[in-house]
């Protein structure tokens, strides 16, 4: 069975892009569980509710996030009342929310949905990694095919936690710096993996941001407001093969494609087929 995972979406465009992509999608390939990281999706930081729709109604099927799910006052009511955004899990208990949840795939098939943050370069939040010792047991009892967003700043940390939870886990998809990484694999144990599964939102862009902006708080190292990019959109992310019975993962393909590209019938036969 596939799962689609869409990496950090940034404002407009990237819900443009997630839109775009799975319309262009249909009858192409058969996915089953499709999940996104949705942080930044309400003008470059936070959810609301008109955005969280359409990001469901575009067919994501669970959102994760990060460090940025609190930026919108909203986004605290959405955590409540809808069970299919998840806040990273290893915040303190008391948080509000919930960090993981067991979600039906199109197939009927059951998976579990872990939403984690890293600490090095990020905040005191509890350890992730013992985290999911303590909690692997129970997703287990529930559904073998365990799927992890782990928002992370570090490249080692991430690695460092594929290989904590190697053989143990169907899948591990970094997020956070928005770039996607070259190594997408299936690790010895069967784990799918890749460091940063990339950003939807504007191509051209600072991870997702107008790069004015950023370049403002580079040069002159004064407090600036980032806007969100405008442009041709993007979206980046990774195709992961799960057997749902099992929890092992078969393939990995990552992806990237601008609205040119996915206007092109050459770009999807690596999509097609049986």
């Amino acid at each position: 069975m596939w799962v689609l995972f869409f990496g950090d979406v940034v404002g407009k465009p990237g819900r443009k892009a997630v839109r775009e992509f799975m319309a262009r999608l249909a009858g192409r390939r058969d996915v089953d569980l499709v999940v996104a990281n949705a942080e930044n999706a309400a003008g470059g930081v936070g959810v609301t509710e008109p955005v969280v729709q359409e990001l469901f109604d575009a067919g994501v099927d669970v959102l994760t996030s990060g460090n940025h799910i609190w930026d919108k006052r909203e986004g605290l009511s959405l955590l409540h009342g809808e069970e299919r955004i998840l806040r990273p899990a290893n915040y303190p208990p008391g948080a509000d929310g919930r960090g993981w949840g067991i979600f039906r795939g199109r197939s009927g098939a059951s998976y579990a949905v872990v939403s984690l943050i890293g600490r090095v370069f990020m905040g005191h939040y509890d350890c992730p990694f013992r985290w999911m010792e303590t909690s692997l047991p129970e997703m287990r009892r529930q559904a073998a095919a365990v799927f992890v967003d782990f928002h992370a700043e570090a490249t080692s940390e991430k690695r460092a936690m594929a290989f904590h939870l190697d053989g143990k886990v169907a899948a591990i998809a970094g997020t956070h710096t928005h770039v996607q990484t070259v190594d997408a694999q299936v690790l010895p144990g069967g784990t799918g993996y890749i460091t940063d599964a990339g950003m939807c939102g504007a191509s051209k862009s600072v991870i997702g941001m107008d790069h004015k902006g950023v370049l403002r708080r580079f040069l002159l190292q004064v407090p600036t407001r980032f806007e969100v990019a405008a442009g041709e959109p993007e979206a980046a992310g990774v195709f992961f093969d799960i057997d749902p019975d099992t929890g092992d993962c078969r393939a990995v393909e990552p992806f990237v494609m601008t609205e040119t590209r996915m206007r092109s019938a050459d770009e999807w036969k690596r999509f097609s087929g049986p």
